[in-house]
């Protein structure tokens, strides 16, 4: 036998795996890097977050990533050459952390890499019936696996897509095994540069567990804070606190058939863009409206879309434990127009349930690649949430 083959037995049969979750959105702040301890498989997932650390992506990279990232016309060779390049980076990121943990890799058994999404193209957006749902994210795993002498699994989205999915979300799969509780019904709200939220029924059926994205998180925001105020986002919502909502350009960034498609769905920064928000201002007649009014009325679009989402899903009568991540959540101003417009919902963490929000994403990625050797694939029995393990694996050597 193949001595990678024979060293990836090993660790499917060991108690205790300790993998590293790689996680980088859309939003293209960093790297987020999770050195996770992993016992068990499906719902007897155990997991402890040994470490975290998120590496900020230098300004030049995320320039370099922009420069391909959900435009329909781009430079072809910056694209070939990002996927080996951020493979490589990504790679010196890991030693540099581990290093700094005073671990070394060959205590490491499994790195699950996301890579770094450059467009989202599902069927609900391209509308080419001839073509699939399709999704692309770079970010070579054979240079993460040489460069660190770790076995690496990548490239998860594919094989979701394969058996039926849109490639995301797929965070339902990590939400399920860790965080489901018996006689609790669970939202895990993921705010990133797109909002997507995970349903846990308390009784633990596989059947009834619900994933979708919801449209925006943070991409527009961080978007026009880049442009009206030369900064990375809008911090603490210290600029869109300052504006009033205009309620004519609501109205018209409301205004799109994707809230309108059946869920699960799918979508990303290709659609939610600066030209959306161009076009909707044109449409209501906004065009001179003033920076900390746009950030103020693209705080209240995300909070809105996330807010009916979740409604029209959700019984009135019942009470929800909602458990939120990502950027979004700490972003004040949304987090408080989502408690006044749900207000039975009582709105958490992920911290408070062991795994920090910021970390979650990383941690759910290492969960998967904890499935796809020592799961069976979770059948949740619905359309667009194939039961089916994912992650392509690339040995050392």
């Amino acid at each position: 036998m193949n001595s990678n083959l024979r060293q990836l037995f090993t660790i499917a049969e060991k108690p205790v795996r300790r993998i590293i979750g790689l996680m980088s959105g859309t939003s293209l702040d960093g790297l987020d890097v999770a050195l996770c301890a992993i016992s068990g498989s499906g719902m007897e997932t155990r997991v402890t977050l040994e470490k975290f650390d998120t590496v900020t992506y230098p300004v030049a990279v995320k320039d370099a990533i922009r420069k391909v990232f959900a435009k329909d016309t781009i430079p072809f060779q910056q694209l070939c050459l990002l996927h080996p390049w951020l493979a490589d980076l990504h790679a010196k990121w890991i030693l540099e952390c581990l290093s700094e943990w005073g671990i070394s890799p060959k205590e490491v058994d499994l790195i699950a890499s996301h890579g770094q999404t450059v467009y989202h193209s599902p069927k609900i957006l391209h509308q080419l019936p001839d073509f699939p749902n399709a999704t692309l994210q770079i970010v070579d795993g054979d240079h993460i696996a040489v460069k660190t002498g770790i076995i690496t699994f990548s490239d998860f989205r594919q094989k979701h897509i394969a058996a039926g999915g849109e490639g995301a979300p797929l965070a339902l799969y990590g939400d399920y095994c860790l965080f489901s509780r018996q006689g609790e019904d669970r939202v895990m709200l993921n705010m990133g540069g797109i909002a997507n939220f995970t349903f846990l029924p308390g009784d633990l059926a596989a059947s009834g567990v619900f994933v979708t994205d919801t449209g925006p998180g943070n991409t527009l925001l961080d978007a026009f804070a880049r442009t009206y105020f030369q900064v990375e986002y809008d911090k603490d919502a210290l600029f869109a606190k300052q504006g009033v909502v205009d309620e004519k350009l609501l109205s018209a960034l409301k205004d799109n058939s994707f809230f309108k498609e059946p869920f699960p769905r799918t979508t990303g920064p290709e659609l939610f863009s600066k030209a959306y928000v161009q076009q909707a201002q044109l449409k209501s007649g906004t065009n001179e409206i003033s920076p900390y009014d746009m950030l103020a009325t693209l705080t209240r679009f995300s909070a809105d879309t996330i807010t009916d989402a979740l409604k029209s899903v959700l019984r009135e009568d019942s009470d929800y434990a909602v458990y939120a991540s990502g950027g979004g959540a700490h972003n004040p101003l949304l987090m408080g127009w989502i408690k006044e417009r749900l207000p039975r919902l009582q709105l958490r963490t992920t911290g408070e349930l062991g795994i920090a929000g910021d970390a979650k994403e990383a941690v759910l990625f290492a969960i998967l690649a904890n499935e796809a050797i020592a799961g069976e694939g979770i059948n949740f029995g619905r359309p667009g949430m194939p039961a089916v393990t994912m992650g392509k694996i690339s040995f050392p050597a």
